[in-house]
């Protein structure tokens, strides 16, 4: 899986990482059970702070997506994927709602914001991670 960052982006270094991975796992390049890269080995090969790599994983281990072992290092949770939870929904909902509005007030319809949603659910479920 190749790890593209934006340097110049708002979005937090550990951020881009967890969504990547997150991604990654959505689209299949990451299958359940594949070890990542240790830490160290991730931050020295996107060249980054390995602080910033520990937080990502730290996120997706709380999470679910991740385990961590001593021995075995890191590796996409081979017991599947976390449950869609209220919580999750809830979280989807009020990140979402300011996308909406932000549509709603370019004059973007319903049927045009769907287009757009169905058409990233699509790229996202493929593997094409091209903006």
């Amino acid at each position: 899986m190749i790890i593209q960052l934006d340097m110049q982006s708002e979005l937090p270094i550990y951020s881009q990482l967890v969504y990547q991975i997150i991604e990654g796992i959505a689209s299949g390049e990451l299958q359940l059970g594949e070890a990542l890269p240790s830490v160290r080995n991730l931050a020295a090969d996107i060249g980054v702070n390995l602080h910033t790599v520990n937080k990502a994983y730290t996120l997706l281990k709380q999470d679910g997506y991740i385990l961590i072992h001593r021995q075995k290092g890191v590796v996409v949770n081979p017991d599947g994927m976390p449950d869609l939870t209220d919580d999750f929904l809830k979280k989807q909902q009020r990140e979402l709602r300011p996308i909406i509005a932000e549509a709603i007030c370019r004059g973007m319809t319903k049927e045009e914001l769907s287009a757009v949603l169905d058409q990233m659910y699509d790229d996202v479920k493929m593997g094409d991670n091209k903006e």
